[in-house]
């Protein structure tokens, strides 16, 4: 049986770019995936100096990884989106490419992008971490 998720956009809150304020499930387990990075199987980074490289591995990797718990992007409760950069175009680059990948539906819940000024490996852009409902 798949958990109940409930998104919510309260009208006391402002318009949202697609994703939602609140997200309520209501029963079942929870998986939390460690921040996807944009490493290759091997452990190379991919796309040294281009956030959409680097997006796209992203995406391959943490559909693997939602993949490995039986579950869908769909089944995201809570995102939290990492780019190194201080620059809203190249944030904005990052979430629009992110929305509009095979991935796209897991930002359709609570979710915060972030810009920041340094990630785990050398030449990394973007890292992305996930909360998800898993079916019973």
């Amino acid at each position: 049986m798949a958990a109940k998720i409930t998104r919510i956009n309260p009208e006391q809150l402002h318009a949202t770019p697609g994703y939602h304020h609140i997200t309520v499930v209501e029963t079942g387990r929870t998986a939390y995936l460690a921040g996807q990075c944009p490493l290759d199987r091997s452990g190379s980074l991919v796309g040294s100096r281009s956030v959409e490289a680097q997006v796209d591995q992203v995406v391959v990797n943490s559909i693997a990884a939602l993949t490995a718990v039986g579950a869908e992007p769909r089944q995201v409760v809570r995102s939290v989106i990492y780019v190194r950069s201080d620059d809203r175009e190249v944030l904005g680059i990052a979430w629009r490419r992110l929305t509009e990948s095979a991935l796209g539906p897991a930002f359709t819940t609570a979710s915060t992008l972030l810009g920041v000024a340094q990630l785990g490996y050398p030449g990394q852009l973007v890292e992305v971490d996930l909360t998800v409902a898993l079916s019973d």
